[in-house]
């Protein structure tokens, strides 16, 4: 009996530490696509957009979660959407807001995009499943 493929979309709404929110997601995705599931995309909201924070340097004998991610999108080829009002209120920056708002300086890490709301709609209507960590 062969299995069912599922599109997952997530959402990460917790920071890389000090919760089990952005870890458990990545553990997810990534036994989602061995069991051959499809990730949609991945959307970071709230404290979840520390996520993508290319200044995130943990211990050298800790994972950098922010590294995982990017990693995993690009072998699978699944955006990391990452919500722009909450970014913004953060300082997760990318280098056009930066420019705009006259800051010298950005931190958004690649392949982490800055998107809104309608992505996440456009993400849910595009999945089988949307799971919340």
């Amino acid at each position: 009996m062969e299995q069912q493929k599922i599109k997952f979309s997530i959402v990460v709404s917790g920071a890389p530490y000090g919760t089990e929110s952005g870890s458990s997601a990545y553990q997810f995705c990534a036994a989602a696509i061995s069991a051959g599931h499809q990730i949609a995309g991945v959307f970071f909201y709230q404290e979840g957009v520390l996520n993508a924070s290319q200044l995130v340097s943990p211990a050298s004998d800790e994972i950098n979660l922010p590294t995982l991610w990017a990693a995993l999108a690009g072998e699978y080829q699944f955006p990391l959407e990452v919500c722009v009002s909450a970014a913004l209120r953060r300082g997760i920056i990318n280098q056009q807001e930066a420019v705009q708002l006259g800051l010298t300086q950005f931190n958004l890490q690649a392949p982490f995009v800055l998107s809104g709301l309608g992505q996440l709609a456009e993400l849910s209507a595009n999945c089988d499943r949307l799971v919340q960590f």
